[in-house]
């Protein structure tokens, strides 16, 4: 099956559509706002329909690369295979099951570990919480968000682009930001958001904030898409709980992990 350079927004989200939370990255990255730091892949059949995507992400350094898949068939790692010789030399990739082995003869592996895919099922849950006290955060606001990763999420990745959409919320003890919740990923075009850069302060961990943040900010956004999700560490169990106590049910797993070409390799 031959590997193609995909440039058509319609094929892309028509293939994606079929499990938008999977691909709820993916799906969202198709939006004006994210497409021109978007390089996409496709496995296409003999009929030219596409059997399986890959997107590298180079907004991001190093640049991310998704291959995710509902189970993990022979034509995902055929496709991974297909791109070694087109890959840029450091990569952040989130791949289904094994197939990170694909990279094992020409890259080295650092494994940051297996995730969940949660997807926002149970309305239900969300509707019973009411915050209060939680604030919509803007540009004014970006000092004080750097403060706040700095001291509570260091490695995070937060692009200061993203608030412009309105959708990163917080709370303030004595004026000073000490949770946070936005989003990864936001297109109403594509229906679909992905919520990420949530921390509170270690300090004030365990109060409920970030459940609080995490709520508002979930019910600010069904108000204009229909797909909400995230991305969580196997290992995270009380963030796990919260999301939980939110409405999120687990969906897919899938590892994360750092990929450096090795010396020689070209």
């Amino acid at each position: 099956m031959p590997t193609v350079c995909l440039h058509d927004k319609a094929a892309i989200a028509a293939f994606l559509r079929r499990s938008p939370y999977l691909h709820l990255y993916t799906l969202g990255d198709l939006d004006d706002f994210f497409w021109p730091y978007t390089t996409w892949y496709g496995l296409t059949d003999a009929a030219q329909q596409l059997r399986q995507v890959v997107l590298v992400y180079t907004a991001s350094l190093p640049p991310t690369l998704l291959a995710l898949a509902d189970e993990t068939p022979d034509s995902m790692r055929e496709l991974l295979g297909s791109l070694l010789p087109l890959l840029p030399r450091q990569l952040h990739a989130h791949v289904s099951g094994q197939l990170a082995e694909v990279f094992h003869s020409d890259y080295t592996i650092q494994s940051f570990g297996p995730h969940y895919k949660m997807a926002l099922l149970d309305l239900s849950r969300l509707r019973a919480f009411e915050p209060a006290g939680i604030e919509q955060l803007t540009a004014a606001d970006l000092p004080q968000i750097r403060e706040l990763y700095q001291a509570s999420y260091p490695g995070n990745w937060f692009d200061p682009r993203m608030l412009a959409t309105g959708f990163y919320y917080g709370a303030r003890r004595d004026n000073k930001l000490v949770s946070i919740a936005g989003v990864h990923v936001y297109s109403q075009e594509y229906n679909a958001a992905a919520i990420g850069n949530v921390t509170t302060l270690p300090e004030l961990r365990g109060q409920g904030l970030g459940t609080a943040v995490c709520a508002r900010l979930c019910q600010a956004l069904l108000r204009s898409v229909s797909y909400v999700g995230l991305n969580v560490k196997v290992d995270n169990h009380s963030a796990i709980r919260a999301y939980e106590r939110l409405g999120f049910q687990r969906i897919a797993s899938y590892e994360e992990c750092g990929l450096a070409l090795k010396t020689g390799t070209s």
